[in-house]
């Protein structure tokens, strides 16, 4: 089947700038000398996340409970949760996944680790875990320093949890310009200084995650880190590109719509809305950035949506657009797109190769 014979809205993914993309980030790590642990909450994917696993990854990494029992299937050496569980149903689903193979997860808080110390006691099993650092997201972990030891030392005392290091994230760099590397640097201390604080206190830590896909090919530079985690990656979308994080021929992933209306000039209708790409803006620019790029066509301007309609604006555009004809647009933000489709198309050049079910769609528990 080529592309052009989908029912639309579809989600295609180019499997050649994938393996490319899972290639080059598996090289990078493995001459670093980093472990990678990717993030699955991007593809959402088993047989994406068997293809990271296969070029070498360590693990993965899942955000929610209902992530890791998807991404178990495909016995991963380990799994991190990179998100503080609360809550007793989510314990004892995890627990039932730790007595199939080994359960990290990154946590914030002793109220945290008591809840998950009192599920595996209960449950005879064991769970590794990474105390969480802020290191300028201000979203979730603690401050460096006495926040950082006290969390550590609490952790230590708990029964049936391994201390096993520390994880952060990133997000705030958002460019790799000379202020986004002076950034870079300034964390490589944050962490060096981290990790000399508990060892000081007889800790090791032998574990150091962090990382993201905009900074994940300048990783070695931060001086600590031993473990990276990016999501983003494996496809890229219009952000990671706009940011500077990859370029074009490294964005695998795109919607396939088609065009329903024309009956305003220099208007076209597709078929796919904020149900279909997510109402994501792009990331440091205006509302008249749009929703996505138009690959056929960059001058035309996806700036409007609602939940079934996407607005094009064609009065730059190059060539004549008809009702039923077919594009392909990038979104702002993979991640939260991948979410709102259940089937993922695997192509290469126009050909269809592959369908996968996205099986850990909509698993926010």
């Amino acid at each position: 089947m080529r592309i052009w014979d989908l029912d639309t809205p579809a989600l295609l993914v180019d499997l050649d700038i994938v393996e490319k993309n899972i290639r080059r980030a598996a090289d990078y790590a493995s001459h670093y000398g980093l472990r990678i642990r990717p993030h699955t909450k991007t593809h959402k994917v088993p047989e994406l996340a068997r293809l990271q696993l296969d070029a070498g990854a360590a693990g993965l990494t899942v955000a929610k409970v209902g992530e890791a029992e998807v991404m178990a299937e495909v016995n991963p050496p380990q799994l991190l949760v990179a998100y503080p569980i609360i809550g007793a149903d989510k314990l004892q689903r995890l627990v039932k996944i730790t007595r199939r193979l080994k359960v990290t997860v990154a946590l914030d808080s002793l109220e945290a680790a008591a809840r998950l110390s009192s599920a595996a006691s209960s449950a005879s099993v064991r769970f590794g875990v990474l105390a969480e650092l802020n290191v300028g997201m201000n979203r979730v972990g603690v401050n460096p320093g006495a926040e950082l030891r006290d969390l550590a030392r609490g952790i230590a005392r708990l029964p049936a949890l391994d201390f096993e290091g520390i994880a952060f994230y990133a997000g705030h760099i958002r460019r790799l310009d000379a202020e986004g590397l002076r950034a870079l640097d300034s964390l490589g201390r944050l962490v060096r200084t981290a990790i000399a604080d508990l060892r000081r206190d007889g800790f090791e830590v032998p574990v150091v995650s962090g990382g993201s896909t905009l900074t994940l090919f300048h990783s070695h530079l931060v001086d600590g880190m031993n473990e990276i985690r990016p999501g983003t990656y494996i496809f890229n979308d219009r952000n990671t590109l706009a940011l500077g994080g990859c370029s074009l021929s490294d964005c695998a992933a795109s919607m396939l719509v088609t065009i329903v209306s024309t009956a305003r000039p220099g208007q076209a209708i597709i078929d796919g809305g904020s149900k279909t790409f997510s109402s994501d803006r792009l990331a440091g620019a205006g509302e008249e950035a749009g929703y996505g790029l138009v690959l056929e066509d960059h001058s035309i301007r996806f700036h409007r949506m609602s939940e079934e309609h996407g607005f094009l604006d064609l009065r730059a555009c190059s060539r004549p657009l008809r009702i039923g004809d077919r594009l392909r647009i990038i979104p702002n933000h993979i991640c939260t797109a991948v979410n709102l489709h259940d089937t993922l198309y695997g192509v290469r050049g126009e050909e269809v190769v592959v369908e996968w079910k996205i099986r850990a769609r909509g698993c926010i528990r």
